[in-house]
């Protein structure tokens, strides 16, 4: 934390040396994605070989989609228990596609205007927008010299390209001999660039298929990368972008290899800036994982989950259909049947903006159940070389053309509580998280449980009064964050009902779980929460006429509080800080949250580059602890802005936003 000892006048004056680049701001219309890939937790036979990447240096290669003449790029540590430190990182053009660059390409990135970054556990942060003439499908080195760096490591493991380690700091190496190399990436997550308007990108959440497997190491030929050059082959398709969110091993229902595609929907494809098309390809590895019965219909809730929150989002969604499977360890006559049953409904729902019949364009016309032979890898399941290629000849390029926005209105409400704020017996503790809505979670006191049967008496649970205003089927969903399968359950009851056991909520981070559904009549009600295994943690609770599970933090609670009267509640925070706003670029709307260690007297103004005050958005005393404000730009025009947070004792901190429209 870097505190500025300047009074609220000269406010604005810190922000002069502030690090932006005002030719390229002038000339941009949106950020838009160029280059991505899905974080997870690393598992241990993925780590960085030795030497490791404390104190040492990596450089990683990618292949944008997008060009453009001004870059930022996202890091992650979300799946990290401890702090990173990046002391340098710099981008530069591979000519190779290998560890060597082109030393006149080399850019330094910066962070809040300094070259070093520490992300906090469960973090991520984004570089400052930096000049970078990029083209098209132009392989990118990134290189990392790395401070400390957590034992839990943050990031994709089926990189299909080769990293590069050498020891202590060689960020500006023009290449990487001797270097200790591994077919992995690490923290590394997105890459944006200024597009013109008429850009956007194709998000395409999936699994191995997607991530690459079965294609070249290094040669930049998964399907995702053959739809790129396809679509940069079409005159009139060459300012859209393809972000792969690939995961091997991944499932759509459950966390299997990295979180679930429903628990990482929001990050991976809402989130990703400039996404106006979706490709969902996901659901062999739930089949191939199941005895079969009833997993295609608990699928296709899942899809029509997904395709209403990204029609929500205005986001056009194609279904493709799942490939052929048989001759692996997948296959059986009941797993087939599933995987029908949702390529029957990918083919024939009117809820998908359009269909890519994978299935069709990769069968062998002889076995319709295998794959053709030269599209097969050799296990029956994954598409060699050639079969990534016609994976991305089957895609119509005119699915990305030509289409009005969507005009999707959801009619569905939905209630948010934080069980901090109701009624909490004195068995449970509430503690501070980052990550949870309003930086508070519960869990009930370390060693106490209740395995058989819901404890009773009110030191055991959290009720959470509330009404409705209509009669009907209304479903409960918590935002939980369970690790083992030793801390993943709760009991829940509504009214005076008996209580409802929901177990095996492991997750892997905070993920919105399904706590059951009920019938309301109009009026008043009670939702009772006990614990059933210690570790166990709850952040939010939801109630929705809607069987959709809330995303991300979902929308404020109706019972926000400033204190739960629990004795044993964590402190507030020991600093002044002042976050960076979410989402940014924001459209029109952003929330900035700051923190106070002290009752004090606070400003919040924003700026424009010439130093003009365009808002204030406080200016009075407020109490201790963290404070959101919501800041509506519609009135702006778009462009970069700075936020100044001053108080009476003189401290002062600002940050930048980039309004686009």
């Amino acid at each position: 934390m870097r505190f500025f000892f300047l009074t609220v006048s000269v406010c604005f004056v810190s922000i002069l040396s502030f690090h932006f680049t005002p030719a390229s701001v002038a000339q941009s219309t949106k950020w838009v994605g160029t280059w991505s890939t899905a974080p997870q937790l690393v598992e241990p036979n993925n780590n960085p070989p030795s030497p490791g990447l404390s104190n040492n240096t990596i450089r990683q290669i990618v292949r944008v989609s997008l060009g453009g003449d001004t870059v930022r790029m996202r890091f992650s540590n979300e799946f990290s228990t401890s702090p990173v430190t990046m002391q340098e990182v710099r981008i530069a053009v591979s000519p190779s596609g290998r560890d060597a660059i082109d030393p006149g390409t080399e850019t330094l990135l910066l962070f809040n205007g300094a070259p070093d970054v520490t992300m906090a556990a469960g973090g991520a942060v984004m570089s400052d927008p930096v000049p970078f003439p990029l083209e098209p499908l132009t392989t990118l080195a990134i290189t990392i010299y790395f401070g400390s760096t957590s034992p839990s490591v943050t990031g994709h493991p089926g990189s299909r390209t080769t990293s590069y380690i050498l020891t202590g700091n060689a960020v500006s190496n023009a290449d990487f001999s001797g270097a200790v190399r591994t077919d992995h990436w690490y923290v590394i997550n997105t890459i944006e660039v200024l597009a013109p308007e008429d850009a956007a990108a194709v998000a395409i959440i999936g699994d191995s298929i997607t991530d690459g497997r079965g294609s070249g190491t290094n040669e930049q030929n998964r399907w995702p990368d053959e739809l790129a050059n396809r679509l940069q082959e079409n005159p009139d398709t060459r300012q859209v972008a393809v972000l792969n969110e690939g995961i091997g091993g991944n499932c759509v229902l459950r966390p299997c290899l990295g979180p679930s595609a429903l628990s990482r929907f929001n990050r991976d494809v809402l989130q990703q800036n400039g996404v106006r098309w979706l490709i969902i390809l996901e659901g062999i590895n739930d089949i191939g994982g199941s005895s079969g019965a009833g997993i295609g219909n608990d699928l296709i809730d899942a899809y029509t989950e997904m395709i209403h929150h990204a029609h929500l989002n205005g986001i056009f969604v194609y279904g493709a259909t799942l490939l052929p499977m048989q001759g692996s360890s997948y296959f059986s006559p009941q797993r087939e049947a599933e995987r029908q049953i949702v390529n029957d409904w990918i083919r024939t729902t009117d809820m998908l903006d359009g269909v890519i019949d994978l299935d069709l364009a990769l069968r062998n016309p002889a076995d319709t159940l295998r794959l053709l032979p030269e599209a097969d890898d050799g296990d029956g399941l994954h598409p060699s070389e050639a079969g990534h290629r016609m994976m991305a000849e089957a895609v119509d390029l005119d699915l990305f053309l030509g289409r009005d926005p969507l005009d999707y209105t959801d009619e569905s409400t939905t209630l948010f509580f934080e069980p901090e704020c109701a009624t909490v017996g004195a068995n449970w503790d509430v503690l501070s998280d980052a990550l949870a809505s309003d930086g508070k979670f519960v869990t009930v006191k370390p060693g106490i449980q209740s395995l058989t049967e819901a404890p009773t008496g009110p030191e055991n649970l959290i009720t959470v009064p509330f009404s409705v205003d209509s009669t009907g089927a209304y479903s409960v969903f918590g935002r939980v964050n369970n690790l083992t399968f030793d801390d993943d359950s709760f009991w829940v009851q509504m009214d005076d009902a008996g209580f409802e056991l929901h177990n095996g909520l492991v997750t892997t981070g905070w993920e919105w779980v399904d706590f059951g559904d009920f019938e309301l009549t109009a009026g008043a009600h009670t939702l009772t929460v006990g614990y059933r295994e210690d570790g166990a943690r709850l952040d939010k609770l939801g109630l929705s006429n809607a069987p959709f599970a809330p995303l991300g933090l979902g929308a404020d609670a109706v019972n926000r509080c400033t204190s739960t009267g629990v004795e044993n509640e964590t402190e507030v925070p020991d600093g002044f800080r002042l976050g960076q706003n979410y989402p940014n670029p924001f459209h029109p709307v952003t929330s900035i949250d700051y923190y106070l260690p002290h009752r004090s007297g606070v400003t919040l103004e924003i700026f424009d580059l010439s130093g003009r005050t365009v808002a204030t958005l406080v200016d009075g005393v407020e109490r201790i602890g963290k404070q959101t404000i919501t800041f509506d730009g519609s009135d702006l025009a778009s462009g970069v802005y700075f936020y100044c947070l001053s108080t009476t004792s003189g401290l002062v901190q600002r940050r930048m936003m980039v309004l686009v429209k």
